[in-house]
């Protein structure tokens, strides 16, 4: 079975959470996977396949525990053509950087020329009741892309 990689970035915890719990549903549809709160690059360098589950921290970055992972990727510059990835975002658009963290991963990743699996969710915790929820409806959308690839 596929393995999945699950990497977050979270200032309060709610990004935790939901990776957690997306952890959960992906093995519960028999998927192998290892969930890290801001991993070095060491440690996730060889999975070919990438979830991270953020925050935007300040004005738009990454959270404080994503930030060195994203560091090493652009001192390094590895070549990630072998990567597939996808990204959930948390934020509230009360803010004019609302989940400005998905665009950074994208930009930063597709650089690098790993492929983005589908379109990133953005849950918008002002608009939403249930993060996990509207996280694990939209699992889907990501494991049938993965199907086609």
């Amino acid at each position: 079975m596929t393995s999945i990689c699950i990497i977050t970035g979270s200032t309060l915890g709610g990004a935790e959470y939901v990776a957690e719990h997306l952890d959960d549903c992906l093995q519960q549809k028999g998927f192998t996977t290892k969930i890290f709160h801001g991993p070095e690059l060491n440690q996730v360098i060889e999975d070919k396949i990438w979830l991270v589950v953020t925050s935007t921290h300040e004005a738009g970055e990454l959270p404080y525990n994503l930030q060195p992972l994203f560091e090493q990727l652009a001192e390094t510059q590895p070549d990630l053509s072998d990567l597939r990835f996808a990204v959930v975002g948390l934020g509230n658009s009360d803010y004019d950087t609302f989940c400005f963290a998905v665009d950074r991963v994208e930009q930063n990743l597709q650089n690098l020329n790993a492929k983005c699996i589908c379109d990133s969710l953005r849950i918008d915790v002002l608009s939403t009741e249930d993060p996990d929820a509207d996280a694990e409806n939209w699992l889907p959308t990501m494991l049938d892309q993965l199907k086609i690839d």
